[in-house]
């Protein structure tokens, strides 16, 4: 069986060179692209896609999330501060409470769709 692999081609011949070159041009910059990368990064931690799913349900402070996640406050705390960070979570205040949602619906549809994939 001849089978040529991607490793075995000359460099520097293109078998599609309009749609490389149409790609190419579509790409993001590399900046762009490093950013993305870190905003998954964000949601690869399981506590921290726990937060973001009660938010989802609910508007909370930080001693109802922790009680509804079975968490310290302080380890809740510093996960808010990650997500802050990343502009996925907005909070305000009400005298000394403060309590915390998605920062807007991009995020709910991020999580939205994630769950959508799994249970397909």
């Amino acid at each position: 069986m001849d089978t040529m692999r991607e490793t075995d081609m000359p460099t520097g011949e293109e078998l599609h060179p309009d749609l490389i070159s149409s790609v190419h041009a579509d790409m993001p910059a590399e900046e762009m692209l490093y950013d993305l990368a870190e905003l998954f990064r964000i949601f690869a931690d399981s506590t921290r896609i726990k937060i973001l799913y009660v938010l989802f349900e609910a508007e909370m402070c930080v001693c109802d999330i922790a009680q509804v996640l079975g968490m310290t406050q302080s380890a809740i705390s510093h996960q808010l501060r990650v997500l802050k960070q990343a502009k996925l979570v907005k909070f305000r205040r009400d005298g000394k409470t403060i309590y915390y949602s998605l920062a807007d619906d991009h995020v709910r549809t991020i999580i939205g769709m994630g769950m959508e994939h799994l249970c397909e």
